[in-house]
């Protein structure tokens, strides 16, 4: 069985989709799946059995010999939660004891860190395990993504294979539920079929224009290409950024939206708010060699792609992967 962590969130249930598509329906689905919000994620899928996040731990003890992979994706994932208690029993307790069960039944673990834990990219974004004690990430929870990455490159046991995943921007369908921290793509379009203009953040840093904050911008179908990858080809352990190396505006954002829904691109200018304005990364872009270099050849879409295919397969037509 191949579990998931996270399986009813964006990234998980698209990962869910994307192996069901290779017809792999022996897949273990664990989640706090008392949010009704989300049912839409996984009420169409094949899966084997449903697990709650409480009980993961204690199921996963019973059931180890029948596990052959974990893609754990679960995680608290409001960058402006700022309870640092949730934030480490979430992100960083409940992940080392999920390694520590790989490492005691020798089960591949493939687990999501984040691009926020390279805050204002004063050390590059170069996935580079040397760099990655020195980071200061600019918000609590890329913190609690940084710290578990420390903790897990200091450990002398390790599942037979391990891939931490620094995911940047990512966006597409099943996103619908996350509120505040969905895409600036998936606002933008329903700010338009509501007012016909997109609201962009104003800029508060001087080396910026407004709208021209740079951002690495990828689609969450290649986030699944790549997750695909590393489960078919388990080699070279270790901490991968998942980018497209190449960074894009918001206003290539918004104008590819409004191009997606063919309407002429009207803007407005808003103050990015209070609580985030001191943590705002005004850029990120991958550095993609490593991955690369183990084989991944694949092109990633270009924004507008991406934005094309999201926009037309899935919010026009209402539907999720």
């Amino acid at each position: 069985m191949i579990i998931i962590t996270g399986a009813a969130g964006f990234i998980g249930s698209c990962l869910v989709a994307r192996l069901n598509e290779q017809k792999i329906y022996h897949l273990g689905l664990v989640d706090n799946f008392s949010t009704e919000k989300k049912l839409r994620n996984y009420e169409s899928k094949r899966f084997l059995n449903l697990i709650d996040r409480t009980e993961f731990i204690e199921w996963l003890e019973l059931q180890h010999d029948s596990i052959e992979f974990i893609f754990h994706l679960g995680a608290r994932t409001d960058t402006t939660e700022g309870d640092r208690e949730v934030l480490n029993h979430l992100n960083l307790e409940y992940s080392k004891e999920i390694w520590a069960r790989c490492v005691k039944y020798q089960i591949p673990l493939l687990y999501a860190s984040s691009a926020a834990t390279y805050g204002g990219g004063e050390f590059g974004y170069d996935d580079d395990h040397r760099i990655i004690p020195s980071l200061k990430p600019l918000n609590e929870y890329g913190k609690s993504k940084n710290e578990f990455d420390k903790w897990v490159l200091l450990q002398h046991e390790a599942p037979p294979f391990w891939f931490g995943l620094k995911f940047f921007n990512v966006y597409g369908p099943n996103e619908y539920h996350k509120s505040r921290m969905a895409s600036v793509i998936f606002h933008g379009y329903n700010q338009i079929i509501e007012t016909g203009k997109i609201s962009l953040f104003k800029s508060h840093h001087p080396d910026y224009e407004d709208g021209r904050q740079l951002r690495d911008f990828i689609y969450v179908k290649d986030v699944t290409e790549v997750m695909l990858f590393f489960f078919q080809h388990q080699k070279k352990s270790g901490i991968y950024n998942l980018g497209t190396e190449n960074a894009r505006t918001f206003l290539d954002l918004a104008h590819a939206t409004f191009a997606a829904m063919n309407i002429a691109p009207v803007l407005e200018w808003i103050e990015i708010p209070h609580d985030i304005r001191n943590n705002y990364q005004y850029f990120t872009e991958a550095k993609m060699s490593k991955l690369r270099s183990i084989g991944y050849s694949s092109q990633f879409h270009s924004l507008e792609e991406g934005i094309n295919d999201y926009i037309q397969q899935y919010l026009n037509l209402g539907k999720i992967w």
